[in-house]
């Protein structure tokens, strides 16, 4: 589903957040899909909102869209609030679902041109739009294909540029990548950068622990409903365990030697011999620097030489004692994923 804006809002230069949610709580009966979320996003940055099918996320996103409403909290759009005030809301705001919902029968130009009418654009603003971001979103070329013939990568990209077409300042992103091979999802990212240079504030929802490290400034992790972590991705990495020196040895003679002289200045340095790697707890560059130095200066020859942090997925498992892909999907008596 897609929320397009009007073309009548101005990006808000000041220092007020772009998306703010205060202590939002959604309840289905008994059921609490959400409960007790608060964040908030600078303006021209993203967040990544990190959890695995069933966590809360499309529900938080429904009702920071005001398409549901909170049981409890508040969330505020561009400075409107969501609850007082969803027509302005709606009016800052663009919203790419999980599913791409183009007009399969018309052409990626009618697609554009239909949605930018329909929101009182002029006939030539929607005509210079429509070829703006078919351009944008390299889609120029089969413009005027019916978008049935699309590739998904490309109507993602449809998808997206509709949302677009009254330049809102801020833009919901419910897992935009799902389904798309590796090349279209690293396609999207390109595309997403390019939006964010432009001053575009990002909420982006992913299962992808990747994803939220490419993309992310901060990220808000999400289990059962609950934030249960906060922050960069480098801060969320750290968290979970210190980072690693990792040493590959080129010859396997040297093994020994280059274990005792890196013993000889870090400590429980741990070998894998039919990798020929030694590994060892490092406090950062520093470290790594440091040691890079020690084997300049030694006979030994090295393959490779790096500094190893904690992955987004440990993350995940030293938060919550799961992996994020082990979680199953929860639906909500309404019948909507959370």
């Amino acid at each position: 589903m897609t929320i397009t804006t009007d073309a009548r809002n101005v990006r808000d230069r000041s220092t007020a957040p772009a998306i703010e949610a205060e202590h939002l709580v959604k309840r289905f009966g008994e059921m609490t899909a959400v409960d007790d979320v608060s964040f908030s996003v600078p303006q021209g940055t993203v967040l990544g909102m990190l959890g695995p099918n069933g966590a809360g996320k499309t529900t938080t996103v429904r009702m920071m869209t005001s398409l549901t409403v909170p049981t409890s909290g508040t969330a505020r759009v561009a400075g409107h609030d969501v609850a007082s005030d969803p027509e302005a809301v709606r009016r800052s705001m663009g919203l790419t679902g999980q599913s791409a919902t183009v007009d399969e029968m018309l052409t990626g130009r009618e697609n554009l041109r239909l949605i930018g009418s329909l929101y009182g654009l002029s006939r030539a603003d929607v005509r210079r739009l429509s070829d703006d971001l078919l351009e944008r979103f390299s889609l120029s070329e089969s413009g005027d294909k019916v978008a049935k013939e699309y590739s998904g990568g490309m109507r993602r990209r449809l998808d997206l540029a509709v949302s677009l077409i009254a330049a809102p300042p801020v833009l919901f992103l419910d897992e935009p990548t799902t389904g798309l091979d590796p090349r279209s999802r690293v396609e999207l990212w390109d595309v997403l950068r390019g939006l964010v240079r432009d001053g575009t504030t990002l909420l982006l929802t992913t299962q992808y622990l990747e994803e939220a490290d490419q993309l992310a400034d901060r990220i808000v992790v999400i289990d059962h409903g609950r934030v249960i972590a906060e922050g960069t991705p480098l801060e969320l990495k750290d968290q979970s365990g210190q980072a690693a020196i990792v040493l590959t040895v080129s010859h396997a003679e040297q093994l020994d030697e280059a274990r005792a002289l890196l013993a000889s200045h870090v400590t429980d340095v741990h070998v894998d011999v039919p990798a020929r790697q030694l590994t060892a707890p490092a406090d950062g560059l520093a470290d790594m620097t440091r040691v890079a130095a020690v084997f300049d200066r030694s006979e030994i020859v090295l393959d490779d030489l790096g500094l190893k942090r904690p992955s987004l997925d440990d993350v995940f498992l030293s938060l919550t004692g799961h992996r994020a892909e082990q979680e199953t999907n929860h639906t909500t008596e309404t019948g909507e994923s959370r």
